[in-house]
């Protein structure tokens, strides 16, 4: 097969040309090439996707190409200038483009999503992100106009472990049980966590591409209780005794705690009831279509080794909390609860 990643330098991108690339197959990768290099044995043609002529150095025709951009109109215009050249589409869309975030167990043939960014609007990044979402739906769109339903893949991520994530979400549970003691973790055992390794999303990818699979997919895990999360984390980074203090939402929150990522905040967390949905989508529909998923232990084991021989430059994460602010909310809720 010869396969074209728009992108192949950074995280996922650059697991899917890895992992296509074991596989036996040709693989082009089309970027600026700022974010990093793409595995050896990929060809690299640099292209600049907001330039007019962007497509130009991109020669012959391909068995698929994957794109992964969030801003409509380097879409739009991939498309324009490559659809006619490639046999299989498949876009890297979000589960973020769903509208119902509160209801647990929606499938993506049948949740709805929110309403597709218009022309004019192009950057996903314009108003703190708030364009993030509707911009995303409109790449997905895009790709329907332009392809052939039998020759569009659309495949809407969760959250993506593994090495290479820069956002630092799942590594800062990697390298907080990883050091074990007090561990603050966010409302309760029972919350729903979901999750996907890199790899396996991205070899998910690769045989999509192979099968000409069509249609919408969640590219995520199966939920698990927030518990089981942490054990299966702390069994693949076999570091010191966790002992594990829950602390709910409005106390967290009052206290300057971020959701989800970022500087001061808590992965992996939301609040219930209103996000229920969001950790807890059926992916029934993807494991028939041939994703498959290797342990938790396994992906935490991987990022741990990758974590540690990648240290941050700045010292710490992308997102969690640093051991000094942990320390003084966990200080604060022993106060409050005697």
């Amino acid at each position: 097969m010869r396969l074209l990643v728009l992108g192949g330098t950074a995280f996922l991108g650059r697991a899917l040309a890895r992992a296509a690339l074991d596989a036996g197959h040709d693989v082009t990768c089309a970027a600026r090439g700022i974010t990093g290099q793409p595995p050896e044995g990929v060809h690299l043609v640099r292209v600049d996707r907001s330039a007019p002529d962007a497509y130009a150095p991109i020669a012959g025709d391909f068995d698929a190409v994957v794109d992964v951009s969030n801003r409509p109109s380097h879409v739009r215009a991939a498309l324009s200038a490559l659809a006619d050249r490639v046999d299989h589409w498949i876009y890297v869309s979000t589960i973020s483009v769903y509208s119902d975030t509160a209801t647990p167990g929606q499938r993506a043939s049948t949740a709805p999503t929110v309403p597709a960014a218009p022309p004019e609007v192009d950057d996903p990044e314009a108003d703190g992100y708030a364009q993030y979402r509707p911009c995303k739906m409109a790449c997905e769109e895009a790709v329907r106009e332009a392809v052939a339903e039998t020759r569009a893949f659309i495949c809407r991520p969760g959250m993506i472990a593994g090495a290479g994530d820069v956002t630092g979400r799942f590594t800062y549970w990697v390298a907080r049980l990883s050091v074990g003691g007090e561990v603050l973790v966010p409302g309760g055992p029972d919350d729903a966590v979901q999750w996907v390794d890199v790899r396996d999303l991205a070899d998910w990818l690769v045989r999509a591409a192979i099968n000409r699979t069509s249609g919408v997919y969640d590219g995520i895990g199966l939920p698990v209780p927030r518990a089981e999360f942490l054990a299966g984390v702390a069994e693949g980074v076999g570091g010191a005794r966790s002992d594990y203090t829950y602390v709910p939402h409005d106390f967290l929150t009052g206290r300057g705690v971020n959701l989800w990522g970022g500087p001061r905040s808590l992965p992996f967390w939301f609040p219930l009831p209103e996000y229920a949905g969001i950790l807890s989508r059926d992916t029934t529909d993807a494991l028939a279509a041939g994703l498959t998923l290797r342990p938790l232990a396994d992906t935490a084991h991987f990022t741990h080794d990758w974590w540690r021989s990648h240290p941050p430059a700045s010292g710490r994460l992308g997102a969690g909390l640093t051991a000094g602010e942990e320390a003084e909310i966990l200080e604060a809720w022993h106060l409050a609860a005697h």
